[in-house]
């Protein structure tokens, strides 16, 4: 029976002084106000000579290293329990075709990595890595190209088919991140194309749901009725999504209907109604679930149960954040399920934005933090009565 409630196992992979450090990080970035300042303020404090500061602790928690080679030690010491990297180079925000040939470049140096090494289960990219937002925008708007545009968006194309490529030639699994709403039509389709071309076998595409919209159960219902009738299996890694402020203000200054779901409770519904459409339709399907709701996780795991799926089974994954719900992550490991972290990695300056993400996203999301500090606190407590 799985249970996340053993810090044990949880925090199996911590020192004391590790622990100590995710109990006053989490701790500070409890703190909302704290959060607002060093989201204004890191940019500055990184030119002013803090990066070693920020580099030993936020990024430390949440981050691998600074390059591939960097995440090394993360990799080996996440295997030792017999839980999967994911290499997710995360520098974002670029706009040159010279920053979108260097992540591409990045991306299949992950693949290489990966190829060699059984604790890489999974490899990602971010379509806006290599693309222009406001080219994937018009794209996903079906407004007319220019001829300048039609051989940029070209160039776009060749860039995810090459990754792609050398991921089935490396038979290596490959997720293609989800985005904005206003974007992700664009995503979807080259996401499609590929996994129509390389997913005959087995799933080594993958395409991203984020099921805080609304329509995304339709539409996972379609791409497996599509992949179905089209002779390909469909990669789905299941996310909740990380975009709900910014969707919501946007459709609300422009306005039109909000893709968001109306509540929290839809959203949860939807999301383990997805994971049951995806175990339904195993035999078509690659899933990974990217969730750090421990009711989602037991059902799955329930689900599998039902079905007579080994927890083993490599059609099936677990997914968390690096620094994160390490509870359910080392739980579902210790007890054979397939668990793959997801661990950026990248240049302190250009990672800043992700870290400052997580920061909020550990403020904002209800009972997050309380939750990652109440473990910690647990944990300290055991390993201190043990000493008595």
């Amino acid at each position: 029976m799985v249970s996340f409630d053993n810090t044990e196992n949880a925090f199996k992979a911590k020192t004391n002084a590790e622990l100590n450090r995710s109990y006053w990080l989490f701790k500070l970035i409890s703190n909302p106000l704290l959060v607002k300042l060093g989201a204004n303020f890191g940019p500055l404090a990184l030119n002013i000579g803090f990066k070693g500061l920020i580099k030993n602790t936020i990024f430390k928690q949440f981050v691998g290293g600074e390059t591939i080679h960097d995440c090394s030690l993360t990799i080996s010491q996440l295997g030792k329990y017999n839980i999967g990297t994911i290499l997710d180079y995360s520098v974002e925000g670029k706009e040159s075709e010279v920053d979108f040939d260097n992540c591409l470049n990045e991306t299949l140096e992950t693949i290489k990595k990966a190829k060699n090494d059984p604790h890489i289960p999974f490899c990602v990219f971010k379509v806006t890595g290599l693309a222009r937002f406001d080219l994937l925008q018009k794209v996903s708007a079906n407004e007319t190209l220019t001829e300048k545009e039609k051989e940029e968006w070209q160039r776009v194309k060749n860039r995810v088919s090459k990754i792609c490529n050398s991921a089935f030639e490396s038979n290596q699994a490959l997720f293609i991140d989800a985005e904005e709403s206003w974007i992700q039509p664009a995503i979807d389709g080259l996401a499609n194309e590929n996994m129509a071309l390389y997913n005959k076998t087995k799933a080594i595409i993958y395409n991203t749901y984020q099921f805080y919209r609304h329509d995304r159960l339709s539409y996972l219902n379609e791409s497996i009725t599509h992949g179905k009738n089209n002779g390909y299996h469909i990669g789905a890694k299941l996310v909740r999504g990380a975009y709900m402020e910014k969707e919501r203000k946007r459709a609300q200054e422009m306005g039109y209907a909000s893709p968001i779901q109306t509540s929290k409770e839809n959203s949860d519904k939807d999301y383990n109604d997805a994971l049951k459409l995806c175990v339904e339709n195993i035999e078509m399907v690659g899933l990974c679930a990217g969730t750090h709701n421990e009711k989602s996780s037991l059902y799955l795991v329930e689900l599998m149960k039902q079905k007579n799926i080994a927890p083993d089974d490599k059609r099936i994954y677990f997914s968390q954040l690096y620094g994160m719900s390490d509870h359910i992550s080392y739980n579902l490991s210790l007890n054979n399920y397939n668990v793959a972290k997801y661990v950026p990695y990248g240049p302190v300056k250009e990672v800043l934005p992700y870290l400052i993400r997580r920061a909020q996203e550990n403020t904002s999301v209800k009972g997050q933090t309380g939750r990652e500090l109440n473990l910690i606190m647990k944990e300290k407590k055991r390993r201190s009565e043990l000493k008595k």
